[in-house]
């Protein structure tokens, strides 16, 4: 029993061989430690994000700076420009009042035309009285006494609109218009509103409005050509409901 003791102590002191790692199995490929490798650097890809329209966003952008102009400002500019885009003729101030035939009368005027011109003041007079066809036959004899008066021929022209006989009217104007100076622009105003006139009774709209709007050119005191241009944009208007 002590000679057991003994030797289990001895055994027990004696130093411990170190210790050693198996050997790996036959066939199978040794396992070698590797450092960890780095992740990979981000591709195209993975920057690859869905960001929103770029229209969109520069609309609101410029929505809420004020840029964008409301569709109300578009229609009214597209007004404008059509227009709606014509720009305003300025207005002249009216010329004075050149209507008056014995006025013309001077000193330096040819017996012939003083005595055309006494006769044309007497048809208009019978023209303002309501009666064209009297008038008609005082103011054919001014052409004859002298046959370049011009307002002998416009006071004709005038008698063959009220009679209705619009065509003969308008050769009587196309002759005032040519014996007229330019120097008389009121004269040529009132050449262009019984022009309208004339047109308007043939159912000549767009003619008749053209001599309208060139005798307020002339005279913006023209009340024949202003009241017509009135009457014209009323009746294009649609009516109200």
């Amino acid at each position: 029993m002590i000679l057991v003791t003994a030797a289990w102590v001895a055994a027990s002191c004696a130093p411990r061989p170190p210790y050693r790692m198996p050997p790996p199995p036959a066939g199978s490929a040794p396992t070698i430690s590797r450092a960890p490798q780095p992740a990979p650097p981000p591709t195209e890809e993975s920057f690859r994000r869905p960001v929103p329209q770029e229209g969109k966003i520069r609309e609101q952008d410029l929505k809420s700076k004020g840029n964008l102009p409301s569709s109300s400002a578009k229609e009214s500019s597209r007004e404008t420009s059509l227009g709606g885009n014509r720009a305003a003729e300025p207005v002249t101030p009216p010329l004075a009042d050149d209507s008056s035939l014995l006025a013309k009368i001077t000193p330096a005027t040819p017996p012939q035309r003083a005595a055309s011109l006494r006769l044309t003041d007497e048809g208009r007079k019978l023209l303002d009285a309501g009666d064209p066809q009297k008038a008609l036959g005082r103011l054919e004899k001014t052409i004859v006494v002298d046959s370049t008066n011009p307002y002998g021929y416009f006071y004709l022209a005038k008698a063959q609109y009220r009679l209705g006989r619009y065509k003969e009217s308008l050769n009587f104007l196309d002759v005032t218009e040519s014996q007229l100076s330019n120097k008389e622009p009121f004269w040529l105003a009132e050449v262009q509103a019984l022009r309208g006139e004339n047109y308007r009774a043939l159912g000549m709209m767009q003619k008749a409005e053209a001599s309208y709007a060139q005798a307020l050119r002339l005279n913006s005191g023209n009340r024949t050509a202003a009241e017509a241009i009135s009457r014209l944009q009323a009746d294009s208007q649609p009516a109200s409901r």
